[in-house]
């Protein structure tokens, strides 16, 4: 037994470092794979490759999300050709509130926006939702394609506004961290609002409601006339917060 034992430890180290080299051997031959211009690997599959809204949505893709948003540079990479805006030069308002990576939006996707001043990780994420869940969406439940969003705002240097009264907490807006959509045009000429028909029409309220679980996967917090009376009209998206969905 103890001869036995004598040999199995040099052995079980030969093949632990054999073992070693061939995964060192996989992660050098991956990696290159990976990084390769011409790499096999599909961009959304790709956890190297930069975001891009048209890109399959992907286990990777809210990592790649996140870091797209960290400079205006990759935010607007992410963006490149599927929405109509204009970079800005930074805008420093009263007190705290201002807009660092400040955009136009005109558009995203195949639907038109009232331009509005945000930031570009508003237009970023209003993209991928426009794209990978507002249009399937209304395709599905309505049968027609979005040609227009509805909104009321992204820019609003204020606090708060709660069913009681103004809180003393900056808002999401004060930074064009927010956006608030009231409603949707589609090609067919169908409209849909929320302050109509949230509760109204069963099939533009299954629409509505499908379009808040959708924005819940974009945006980081999502506010909808469940919430409270103050969103009766509207859904509020912020691209910060910590997963509420209402």
């Amino acid at each position: 037994m103890s001869r036995y034992r004598e040999h199995k430890g040099p052995l079980a180290t030969l093949w632990a470092a054999l073992f070693l080299a061939l995964l060192g051997c996989i992660g050098v031959i991956g990696w290159s794979i990976l990084t390769q211009p011409d790499s096999p690997v599909p961009d959304g599959w790709n956890p190297l490759a930069p975001l891009h809204v048209t890109d399959a949505v992907t286990p990777f893709t809210p990592m790649k999300l996140r870091h797209a948003e960290m400079s205006l540079d990759t935010c607007l990479a992410a963006l490149d050709g599927v929405a109509s805006l204009s970079e800005m030069t930074p805008l420093s308002g009263e007190g705290q509130c201002g807009i660092a990576d400040r955009v136009t939006l005109a558009a995203v996707g195949q639907s038109q926006i009232d331009p509005l001043q945000t930031s570009c990780a508003i237009a970023l994420r209003t993209a991928m939702w426009e794209r990978h869940g507002l249009q399937p969406a209304a395709l599905e439940i309505l049968g027609s394609p979005l040609t227009e969003l509805r909104q009321v705002g992204s820019y609003s240097c204020r606090n708060i506004r709660t069913p009681t009264g103004n809180s003393t907490q900056l808002s999401t807006h004060a930074t064009a961290e927010a956006i608030d959509i009231t409603g949707f045009d589609l090609a067919n000429g169908t409209t849909v609002r929320l302050i109509r028909d949230w509760d109204g029409d069963p099939q533009k309220a299954a629409f509505l409601r499908a379009a808040r679980d959708s924005a819940c996967k974009w945006f980081e917090t999502t506010l909808s006339p469940d919430y409270n009376a103050l969103h009766a009209d509207h859904f509020h998206l912020q691209s910060r917060g910590w997963g509420t969905c209402r």
